[in-house]
């Protein structure tokens, strides 16, 4: 028998900020170095796989899975140094773990596609990598649905949460902070706002009210700091909504606050 396994949400960085040598155009990232590999020593074992639900695959009506077994590599990022164009992360993938999520999903009325071409996307190879270099537990990598509604992907979370006790980690993968524009700014009107929605992130995860949380999460959009923190398009925050859907009725905590340009971003574990 598999022991449960947490659910997290993750802060992905700023592109192949893990292969820069602290040359990052942003910075701010080493202290979300040491969470990541302080990771898989809080799981109560060695997961039997790993569903990253990643922000970078965006485009597709119909939430989709990879299924390809050897996953190749998508590098989704542009400028960077050559190097960060030859990195790999040979991790295999689980077409039968995908065909089972699927018909999981299908039980609860939510259709899925397949796709096994796509490769890993910098919003599941960067944090892996740091998180399990050994690259020796299989991963399945979920799109999120390109209409971005939170409600759909609570559902979403909350239909996939049986997996846990599976021994499957669930993992969102996206920033709680992303906005392009204003990444590298000290403005204090915009420090005093990112300060703000974190407060609000915090407070709204760690309720003990799942109805409540659910209502605060579906509705976050309305919240000016919200958009404030995610331009010009919110996806990096959507997979929030599917991590907190799969924690259920329990609390969530925050297990990591770093700072990019004077800016908090974090991370949340259920269970």
């Amino acid at each position: 028998m598999s022991q449960k396994q947490p659910v997290y949400f993750i802060p992905h960085g700023g592109g192949p900020w893990h292969v820069m040598d602290g040359n990052n155009r942003f910075g701010g990232w080493s202290d979300l170095r040491a969470f990541l590999e302080s990771v898989k020593g809080e799981l109560p074992e060695r997961p039997k796989a790993i569903l990253a639900v990643t922000a970078h695959w965006d485009d597709v009506d119909t939430v989709t899975l990879s299924t390809a077994e050897k996953p190749g590599m998508y590098y989704d990022y542009y400028g960077f140094p050559p190097h960060t164009y030859q990195i790999n992360y040979p991790a295999p993938g689980a077409p039968d773990i995908a065909d089972h999520v699927r018909k999981l999903l299908a039980e609860a009325g939510i259709p899925t596609e397949t796709d096994a071409e796509r490769g890993y996307d910098h919003g599941t190879f960067v944090p892996l990598m740091v998180a399990f270099p050994d690259a020796d537990i299989p991963v399945i990598q979920m799109s999120i649905r390109k209409d971005l509604d939170p409600a759909f992907h609570i559902a979403l979370g909350r239909a996939l949460a049986p997996l846990r006790d599976e021994g499957i980690l669930i993992v969102g993968s996206g920033l709680s902070y992303h906005n392009m524009r204003m990444f590298g700014s000290t403005d204090p009107g915009h420090v005093a706002q990112a300060k703000a929605f974190d407060d609000w992130l915090k407070a709204t995860l760690e309720s003990s009210d799942m109805a409540e949380r659910d209502n605060r999460l579906a509705h976050w959009w309305d919240n000016p700091d919200a958009r404030a923190c995610h331009f010009p398009t919110p996806e990096h925050f959507l997979p929030v909504m599917v991590a907190a859907g799969a924690g259920g009725d329990v609390a969530g905590h925050q297990v990591f606050k770093g700072i990019v340009v004077e800016k908090p971003y974090s991370g949340y574990r259920w269970g």
